[in-house]
């Protein structure tokens, strides 16, 4: 018996072996789109920032912004950047690089100043800042505060010509943080470590040679209140809504002199000045004081009659414990008037 000649084979379907290329094609393009549109929004609310800062007060310009990173990250790169707030603090620097992933662009960003920069203080004039790292994130943007971290590592400080002199030269790191906390709280962190003083200014007459070194750790209440169209307006709501700063420690080392806050609630005047009183462990204060005093920082006379107040309250080292108030405008240590509160904005 014979056999039926077989079907002839069927060719195979090209579709299976293109779908996979079609759909990552498909992707790549639906993506792209994503991404151009993702960087024309963030050229758009970076536009709507400027003229909102404008309307409050505010200066932010820059000479060339570039905009890259496809496709994975938004890399925004700002060079001369200058921001200037009403009362004529300003912050320069040649070169600002800000960067986010895509899936993390509403709530995550990473800054940079690989240049260094330069912060202008209102009276004292401009001072460049230089180190190994600047670097900065910012984080946590649906929360009050977000939550904003940055770092310098070997720092060097530096004022203009005609400026006057900033209290340190250097220091071997900077930390500063912002985060949210429960019921409605913000806490705030500071530290220098291993800064170096400036030969001319006050703080090498007390710490000669030896490192001077910044802590400050507290806690602000009422954040949600702290709003406003600039700097003293969002105070003045923050404070009017009982807004408080708890310290819970701080304190600043120069040499064998030390200023150490334990503890305290303070607040913010209609003046502008701060309010409230720390208590305070003072090492090597009646030398301090007299530092203070033929620097013209405070009164002779004053400088002189803290430094009894701080003698007579040391124990049985060279630690006196004592009560640092804030005012009517003043600052007093014990029952001496030492100068004016410190100045939280220039009151109109």
């Amino acid at each position: 018996m014979s056999l039926h000649d077989l079907p002839p084979p069927r060719q195979p379907r090209r579709l299976g072996l293109y779908l996979p290329f079609i759909l990552a094609l498909i992707a790549a393009v639906a993506w792209t789109g994503f991404w151009l549109w993702a960087r024309s929004e963030a050229r758009t609310r970076m536009d709507a920032a400027v003229e909102d800062l404008k309307r409050a007060g505010y200066q932010l310009t820059w000479e060339e912004r570039g905009i890259g990173g496809y496709p994975l990250r938004l890399n925004i790169t700002l060079k001369n950047l200058r921001v200037r707030e009403p009362s004529g603090w300003a912050l320069e620097t040649p070169r600002f690089e800000a960067q986010s992933y895509m899936h993390a662009v509403a709530g995550a960003w990473m800054m940079a100043a690989p240049e260094g920069l330069t912060f202008v203080r209102p009276l004292g004039g401009p001072v460049t800042v230089k180190g190994e790292v600047i670097r900065a994130s910012l984080r946590q943007l649906d929360k009050t505060p977000p939550r904003f971290d940055l770092e310098g590592v070997k720092l060097t400080f530096e004022p203009a010509g005609g400026a006057q002199p900033f209290a340190l030269s250097a220091a071997d790191r900077v930390e500063f943080h912002l985060a949210s906390g429960p019921d409605d709280e913000g806490g705030v962190f500071l530290r220098v470590d291993n800064g170096k003083a400036r030969l001319a200014g006050l703080f090498a007459r007390i710490a000669g040679e030896k490192p001077v070194s910044i802590t400050w750790n507290m806690t602000l209440s009422r954040m949600s209140a702290f709003k406003g169209e600039d700097w003293p307006s969002a105070v003045r709501a923050w404070t009017d809504a009982g807004g408080q700063m708890r310290v819970r420690n701080g304190g600043i080392t120069a040499g064998e002199a030390l200023i150490s806050a334990q503890g305290g609630t303070l607040t913010v005047g209609r003046d502008g000045r701060l309010r409230g009183a720390l208590d305070v462990a003072l090492r090597q204060a009646p030398r301090a004081l007299g530092e203070m005093g033929q620097q013209g920082v405070i009164s002779p006379d004053a400088a002189a009659a803290a430094a009894a107040v701080a003698a007579s309250r040391q124990g049985s080292g060279d630690q006196a414990r004592a009560t640092i108030s804030f005012e009517a405008g003043l600052t007093t240590l014990g029952p001496v008037a030492l100068g004016p509160a410190p100045k939280v904005y220039q009151a109109r």
